[in-house]
């Protein structure tokens, strides 16, 4: 068994509620997952007192972590410093290694950085680096669950304004789908939601599961989870995975688990849906999915289409 812990757009910075991130540690504490995962956007601007501010924190996690970084890790206003050196900052005060990996007997999680100081809030991942991921892929033992962390989505969330996918992502997905990876973690849209590749990119693939965090420790909730802060608890058995939704409850003081889904490893999803759970037991309009079925064709959300770069 293996538990992690999936939190995201941590922002360090005038948004950033530090009552939270101290819940944050306390449950780490408390629960000992084996591993921490952040998917991205450590600072609001990508100051150096930010990633110092960010450095602390997970200097203080008492467990192993892996973190990469977000769009909002690389300065947008400095822009002498955003052509010259994007990752400058980053590397100086948080960590040289923007794409790190952590792997034991169960499980391999691979980082990947998909923040380009000319992508904005958008993401890229170039082919090169693709080609590189599907080798370490084919490294792993098809025994392992395989895990890959990266800021940005690869397929547009649920109930939400339009957005872009990153750069290259139906290149990903083939990649993805190819090496056998069982979940990909993300951020960026701080909003919670559960989707799989097969369900947007439709070709009789493996069906990739991917887990999208909302922000945990800022003002910055946004869509469904507007003015909310949330995590995701996962558990590896080794036969399927288990995914418990955490939302902060102010009043309480504590992130409480507010929905529980489970997913049968390589087996698909365990309701035939189109890949999209909406969650149990919720005020209405509070959901990890669209509110439609398989029969109901894909979801109405607008987005544009992924785009294509060498």
């Amino acid at each position: 068994m293996r538990q992690l812990l999936h939190i995201s757009d941590i922002h360090f910075g005038r948004h950033h509620l530090p009552q939270l991130s101290a819940a944050v540690l306390a449950m780490v504490e408390e629960r000992s997952p084996d591993l921490v995962v952040i998917s991205g956007d450590l600072t609001h601007r990508a100051k150096a007192s930010e990633f110092q501010a960010a450095r602390a924190f997970v200097d203080c996690l008492t467990v192993p972590s892996l973190v990469v970084p977000g769009n909002h890790d690389v300065p947008m206003y400095r822009f002498w410093e955003r052509i010259a050196r994007p990752y400058g900052a980053y590397r100086r005060y948080f960590s040289p290694d923007m794409e790190p990996e952590y792997e034991d007997d169960l499980m391999v999680v691979l980082g990947l950085n998909t923040a380009f100081n000319w992508t904005h809030k958008d993401g890229m991942i170039r082919r090169p680096r693709l080609r590189q991921l599907a080798a370490r892929l084919r490294a792993v033992p098809s025994d392992k669950y395989k895990l890959v962390v990266a800021h940005h989505q690869l397929v547009p969330p649920p109930r939400y304004e339009t957005q872009r996918v990153l750069t290259n992502a139906v290149e990903m997905v083939e990649v993805l789908a190819e090496g056998g990876v069982d979940m990909v973690l993300s951020g960026h849209l701080h909003q919670t939601w559960i989707g799989n590749t097969e369900a947007y990119y439709p070709g009789g693939r493996h069906q990739v599961l991917l887990l999208h965090a909302g922000t945990t420790t800022t003002v910055r909730g946004r869509g469904i989870e507007k003015g909310q802060n949330s995590c995701n608890w996962v558990s590896l058995d080794g036969r399927h995975i288990e995914i418990r939704h955490l939302m902060w409850h102010p009043q309480q003081k504590t992130f409480a688990e507010r929905s529980r889904h489970l997913f049968p490893r390589h087996l698909g999803f365990l309701d035939g849906s189109d890949g999209f759970e909406r969650l149990k037991g919720l005020d209405a309009g509070v959901a990890l999915g669209p509110a439609t079925t398989a029969a109901d064709g894909p979801p109405a959300a607008p987005w544009a289409p992924p785009r294509v770069v060498g």
